[in-house]
């Protein structure tokens, strides 16, 4: 092997932990997801393995259409950069949308009174919350719902160094150069991904947060919208 090729697995390596690590959106959206639904650690990092392989598949179809068809680097680059922006905006709407309805439960629980005059004068105030049953048919199914809205967004959601800096280079070598580097990218990509996930939500279960528990979807709403905000700012 040439010292090229090397340095290209190298690269691949480096940059597929880097890209990850500094990519809030990366894994801030599952820590969230599995601590709102009371996920286990084992299902959480599984979401997040699959979730992280659309993520990398997409950009690595793209690439090899790219490539196989003779496409011009710069329109490969300025789809992605389309993808990129279509998945930041709809990380921003789906947390915000997420958190309206986490809060709409904790909002219909809370109680509140009224007065009520009897007959004989008498007046007393009594409490109730608006909370009803059907709503929690419609909770259940915009719960089963959100973990594949978050898989979409993340299919959609390119990786950006990996068909400029990494397939297109290692494509001029050969094809089995090809797929080592896009296998290296790839693996370094979803390790630290789930590896970051995994220690931040061993730190989380230390911490007391019993009593922010009815307000877990809520917060995992705006968790995920300001992580979508921050990604677009750094596109900029």
């Amino acid at each position: 092997m040439n010292s090229t090729f090397n340095a290209l697995l190298v690269a691949a390596l480096s940059i597929g932990c880097v890209h990850t690590l500094i990519g809030q959106d990366h894994y801030v959206p599952f820590v969230m997801i599995g601590r709102a639904k009371r996920w286990t650690t084992t299902k959480t990092l599984g979401f997040t393995f699959l979730c992280g392989m659309a993520h990398v598949l997409s950009s690595v179809v793209l690439g090899l259409v790219g490539i196989a068809f003779g496409v011009a680097l710069a329109r490969l680059k300025w789809i992605e950069s389309v993808r990129g922006n279509l998945a930041s905006w709809a990380l921003i709407a789906f947390g915000l949308a997420y958190f309206v309805w986490g809060m709409k439960p904790v909002l219909r629980a809370r109680q509140h009174a009224h007065p009520h005059a009897h007959e004989d004068g008498h007046v007393h105030r009594h409490t109730h919350a608006h909370v009803h049953g059907h709503v929690h048919v419609h909770g259940a199914d915009a719960h089963s719902v959100t973990p594949w809205i978050l898989f979409t967004i993340f299919v959609l959601g390119p990786c950006e160094p990996l068909i400029p800096l990494l397939m297109y280079p290692a494509a001029k070598s050969s094809t089995a150069g090809l797929v080592a580097v896009t296998a290296v990218f790839g693996t370094a990509t979803l390790l630290t991904m789930m590896a970051v996930t995994g220690l931040i939500l061993t730190g989380w279960k230390r911490l007391p947060l019993q009593a922010l528990e009815k307000y877990s979807h809520a917060i995992a709403g705006a968790v995920i919208f300001i992580t979508g905000l921050v990604i677009r700012a750094l596109e900029h």
